[in-house]
């Protein structure tokens, strides 16, 4: 699989690139033909009185479809795993039906 990380309004420290791998990685236990993933990741250009909001937005290729979630905190790495939960649940379900296609 292959993972291109975007950074948008932000810069990403390597602790934040290897987090975004290592989770997005994680998904293949789910579904194991996933083409590849496009991650966003966006620090909001409004100023909020708890500190900077960050917002993840994952596009997974699979055959035939593109799965999506996106997601805002107050860190990467949360937004991630928000990001990671809605999709693995996504996956499932994709897989479920899938499989009942075939």
């Amino acid at each position: 699989m292959q993972i291109n990380i975007k950074a948008k309004n932000a810069k990403l420290t390597a602790e934040a690139h290897e987090i975004i791998e290592e989770s997005v990685r994680g998904l293949g236990k789910y579904f194991d033909n996933i083409i590849n993933a496009d991650v966003e990741v966006g620090l909001s250009s409004f100023h909020h009185q708890s500190g900077d909001i960050y917002c993840v937005e994952v596009n997974l290729q699979v055959p035939k479809k593109v799965i999506s979630a996106s997601a805002k905190t107050d860190t990467v790495s949360k937004s991630m795993t928000k990001v990671k939960n809605i999709l693995k649940q996504k996956l499932v379900q994709y897989k479920e039906t899938h499989h009942k296609d075939n």
